[in-house]
């Protein structure tokens, strides 16, 4: 059996103590990251009566613009866990990863939806197991389905602990929410630093409870 485990408070500690010495490049990161995404969000809820066809459109572009965002914020995530400085231009690092990230993401939500279906505690399951996708193609250059492959490794034996993680970072972006909006800048960043943290984390015990094994059938 994989033996995996993370530190919650590590992972926390890391983002926020990142977040305070990068606070206003984070800052700007947040709010055009919001702006991108809501602007066709607000669109497609004004024309959602009026015109549902064009509604519809403005939701795909909202989706779209959620992939490159998403793509951006582990990039940028990736590098100041690896010790690098990013720059505000890597929230548009969508090359060469964009069409992995999208086919990964399109699999994964129907099989969460699926399992929503299936009296929702699949879905639950499914959404821990697969929760690494994006780290996967982003980090590793893999193609969707290795992408999902690999997340349900990584996820394997932790998936309460992981649950518990994702509940608490919930908890602490509603926290941001309630003071005065203004709090997220802080919440954001944070959350998403230390889900890269325990993405690496838990990366590095896969890889090591894969060659381990490997290495003992070699001594033989």
């Amino acid at each position: 059996m994989d033996r995996k485990d993370f530190s919650i408070d590590e992972a926390l500690r890391f983002g926020w103590n990142t977040m305070k010495d990068n606070f206003w490049f984070f800052v700007s990161i947040v709010v055009v990251a919001g702006v991108i995404i809501l602007i066709p969000q607000g669109i497609a809820s004004a024309l959602e009566d009026s015109s549902p066809g064009l509604s519809f459109l403005f939701r795909v572009i909202q989706w779209i613009a959620e992939i490159i965002i998403g793509i951006g914020l582990i990039v940028i995530s990736l590098k100041f866990l690896d010790g690098q400085t990013p720059e505000f231009k890597d929230l548009f690092a969508i090359q060469p990863h964009f069409i992995n990230y999208l086919g990964a993401a399109i699999l994964t939500a129907l099989v969460v939806i699926a399992g929503f279906a299936l009296l929702i505690v699949p879905g639950i399951y499914w959404a821990i197991k697969f929760n690494f996708f994006g780290y996967s193609v982003v980090d590793q250059g893999s193609d969707p389905i290795l992408a999902m492959r690999r997340s349900a490794r990584i996820a394997k034996n932790v998936k309460w602990k992981l649950l518990g993680f994702g509940l608490l970072c919930f908890c602490i972006n509603i926290l941001g929410l309630i003071c005065l909006v203004v709090g997220l800048f802080a919440t954001i960043p944070t959350t998403m630093l230390a889900y890269a943290y325990v993405y690496r984390k838990l990366l590095s015990q896969t890889e090591s409870a894969q060659i381990e094994p490997a290495a003992t059938t070699l001594a033989k």
